[in-house]
């Protein structure tokens, strides 16, 4: 069991290009999609198509009750980087490596190392409940990438 603040990652390679998966990260309406939570339920209406650094996109979720949840991109990097986190302080960051034309190495991390609310994160048991929901993500990338084929 996961009780430390440490970052959470998983790592998976999905069977598509680089730049594919990227547009998919890089596009808040496809976040439910791919969400292994099954926490994302959809967009705001002034959510930004495409997300870049310093964007501002809101979600809406439901974790038992629905709720809706203002982010900002706060790393990017083209193609191989994007992250972003919400009032709470803790980052969603997807890397990217391309290990081929038509694979690519993605890793999925949580990182609460600048929670707001470390406290509330170890009570929650986040680190453990986000490393079943990031193993689930990463199994639908896969899946969304055989649907492309």
């Amino acid at each position: 069991m996961v009780t430390t603040l440490d970052i959470v990652r998983g790592t998976r390679v999905i069977p598509a290009a680089a730049d594919a998966v990227f547009e998919l990260l890089a596009n808040p309406a496809e976040h439910a999609r791919i969400d292994g939570s099954d926490s994302v339920r959809g967009t705001q209406s002034a959510t930004p198509q495409r997300l870049s650094l310093g964007a501002k996109f809101g979600m809406q979720m439901r974790i038992g009750v629905p709720y809706t949840i203002l982010n900002e991109v706060v790393e990017f990097d083209e193609g191989r980087r994007i992250a972003w986190r919400h009032f709470g302080g803790h980052i969603w960051r997807y890397l990217l490596a391309p290990v081929g034309p038509d694979a690519t190495e993605v890793t999925e991390e949580f990182d609460p190392t600048h929670s707001r609310s470390p406290l509330v994160l170890r009570l929650m048991r986040a680190g453990t409940r986000n490393q079943r929901s990031i193993d689930q993500t990463l199994q639908r990338l896969v899946d969304w990438a055989h649907t492309r084929r």
